[in-house]
Formats: structure tokens, sequence, C-alpha cells
């Protein structure tokens, strides 16, 4: 009983720290927080170094709306082609991209392109039609049936609407006389072309006429009135041509309220729309 009374008492103490371990959390945040910065310059760059086709292709490719393969819109690649500064393959879309004029074998195809293939209503057939027509006026095909000095007034686009032919002003060589509706011969030139190449289908017409703001503001704008009487004009002039009248299913004046470019006083905002409309 001695013994273990003279016993030294051990007594251990156990240092406890608030909160527990703190080793490598800060390191696990820090990551996370240099990723997190790594992706938003990232995205700043791509917003600054691509185009909105380039980007609209990017979009597509993370959040794809149709499978991703050969046949889709999303583009051979994450970007869609071979660099985000390229301008000969970017992300396609059923305009074939930013190219100028794109092959058939190379446009978009399926559900939101241009299948030629699957095209039983006759859509891919229609396209395919206008699109010689506008090569015709253009000269892209080889036989245009337009000379130099005529081209530079013309601008051909197909759209879901049909082949619009746009026949505008340039500083040099105005189609109308002034902001009146009394026709120079340029434009009765322009709209016999047109005519002829009209003739060669059987599509109903369309007739539309634009006219450049005025520079100050005025009591009796007479911008709608230019329009319309403009359009009439150009409507008298399809009438005197081989064209059968009950083709013609409108004639429109836009006045100036669908400007071509920016600035609303622009020559440029001077054109008449003749329009090729799709079959039904």
């Amino acid at each position: 009983m001695t013994a273990h009374a003279n016993a030294p008492v051990i007594i251990k103490r156990k240092k406890i720290i608030a909160g527990g371990h703190h080793g490598g959390a800060w390191k696990v945040a820090y990551a996370d927080f240099v990723t997190a910065m790594m992706a938003f310059f990232m995205l700043m760059w791509l917003l600054n170094a691509t185009t909105e086709t380039q980007r609209k292709g990017i979009a597509d490719y993370f959040n794809p709306t149709i499978p991703i393969n050969r046949i889709s819109g999303g583009g051979g690649g994450s970007f869609g082609g071979e660099n985000v500064f390229s301008e000969e393959e970017l992300a396609k879309n059923g305009s074939g991209a930013s190219a100028r004029y794109h092959a058939d074998d190379d446009k978009a195809r399926g559900p939101s392109g241009v299948d030629t293939e699957r095209a039983g209503d006759g859509e891919g057939d229609m396209s395919r039609e206008l699109a010689e027509l506008a090569d015709r006026l253009s000269g892209r095909s080889g036989e245009s049936m337009v000379s130099e000095e005529l081209a530079r007034h013309i601008v051909t686009r197909v759209t879901d609407q049909g082949l619009i032919v746009e026949l505008f002003d340039l500083p040099d060589a105005m189609l109308f006389e002034g902001d009146s509706d009394r026709a120079r011969p340029l434009l009765r030139e322009l709209v016999d072309v047109v005519s002829q190449v009209f003739a060669l289908a059987e599509n109903r017409i369309a007739i539309g006429a634009h006219v450049r703001a005025q520079p100050i503001v005025r009591l009796d704008n007479p911008v709608w009135d230019n329009s319309g009487a403009r359009a009439h004009r150009v409507l008298g002039m399809l009438q005197g041509s081989d064209l059968d009248n009950q083709r013609i299913q409108r004639v429109t004046g836009y006045a100036d309220r669908k400007p071509a470019v920016a600035n609303p006083m622009a020559v440029r905002n001077n054109r008449i729309e003749m329009i090729l409309l799709r079959r039904d």
C-alpha cells in the first residue's frame, strides 16, 4: 500500500484547436477561384476575338439543339472551324456561314439547314431555281445578263420570302430625278433587265420602294407619297413589259422606315426592291 501511495501522478493535457484542422482547405478554395478567373478571362477573350457567327457556333456546340455530327449545324470542331480567327471555315448554319459563296455540299443540312435530297415538297428545288436566277443578274454563273455599269446598282439575295433584287442609288448615278418619282433612263434599263430574268420563272412578283429620310423635320413629310409613287412608277414599267400583269401581287411604299445603312439620310437608302416570291 505504501508503494502505491508514493507513485507519481502523471497528468496528460490534450491541446484542442478550435475549428479543427486547417491544413489544406484554403488550397481548394484558391484553386476554385483560379479556375473561375481563368474561365472568366477566356470568356472575355472569346467575346472580343470572335464574330457573331462564330459565337453562335460555340454556343451550339456546348448547348446543341441538334446532334453534333457531319450533318448538323454545329461544325466540325469545338469552334466550328479551324480557329476563332478563320474566315474560311466557321461555324456553319443554313446560309453557309460567312463565306460569300458556298457550294451545296458545304452548307448545313438536316432540320436546321437545306437538305436538297430530302426536299420532297420542292422547297430545295425552289431555292436552287431562285439562286440560278440571282446568278444571272450577278454574273456568278458566268452568264451575266447585266453590264458592269448596271451591275453596280444591283444586289440580290434569296430569303424565305423569295428572290429579292435590290436596285439602289449611287452618289454619282441616281435612279430618279432628285427626290421625285421621275425615272431616269438608268432605272428603265435596270427594270427591263430584271423583267427579262423574272420572265424565266412563273412566280408572283412584289414591288417595294424605299427612300432616304429628309434632313429636316417638315410639317408635310413627303417620304410616304414619294415611296408610293416610285413603287407605282416601277409597276407601270413592268406592265409595259412582256410579263403577265396577273403575276404582280403587291406594290408597297415603305417610306424611310427600313433604311439599308445606319445613316437614314444616305443616298444608299433610295432603292427599289423587286421580289420574285416563292410559290405556295
